[in-house]
């Protein structure tokens, strides 16, 4: 039960300080979506280790993992997206992420960020032939079906 939650919560903030490692040791700049997936994956880190405090509640805590997982997949299915389509993308990502929240309204600001163009499509790391959305897919799929399996065991 709660090692199943803890380990939950160590993935998602490792995989966010592996981002981070690979944006110092390769001296890249995070688009807007990489943001977006890494904002995504803390949250689910955070209800990963809420649901390990708090063990009464796995079926509602699988919910939340699980829809915070889809969402985390679906911003990087919209970045891949954009990458696969990167020759008729426009070559400027834009204002950066911190001006968005700063001088925009909020759904303003969540639209330019979900827009992701120029940077959001440049292709600037891979492992095993796998871009950063695509890795951050299987990561955020993996995630879900980890919680679900984590609910079927509290059952038991």
């Amino acid at each position: 039960g709660r090692s199943g939650y803890l380990i939950g919560f160590f993935a998602c903030f490792g995989l966010v300080a592996l981002a981070l490692w690979i944006q110092t040791q390769y001296h890249l700049e995070p688009c807007p979506l990489c943001i977006s997936q890494r904002i995504v994956f803390m949250g689910l880190g955070v209800l990963f280790l809420i649901a390990a405090v708090i063990p009464k509640f796995p079926r509602f805590f699988a919910v939340l993992q699980v829809l915070a997982s889809l969402g985390g997949a679906g911003v990087a299915v919209r970045h891949w997206w954009i990458q696969a389509h990167r020759e008729s993308m426009v070559a400027d990502c834009g204002v950066g992420f911190d001006y968005m929240f700063e001088n925009f309204p909020l759904n303003k600001a969540l639209t330019l960020v979900f827009r992701g163009t120029g940077d959001c499509a440049a292709i600037d790391w891979t492992f095993l032939g796998l871009t950063i959305p695509q890795l951050s897919l299987i990561a955020f799929i993996s995630l879900g079906i980890f919680a679900l399996y984590l609910t079927k065991l509290n059952k038991n």
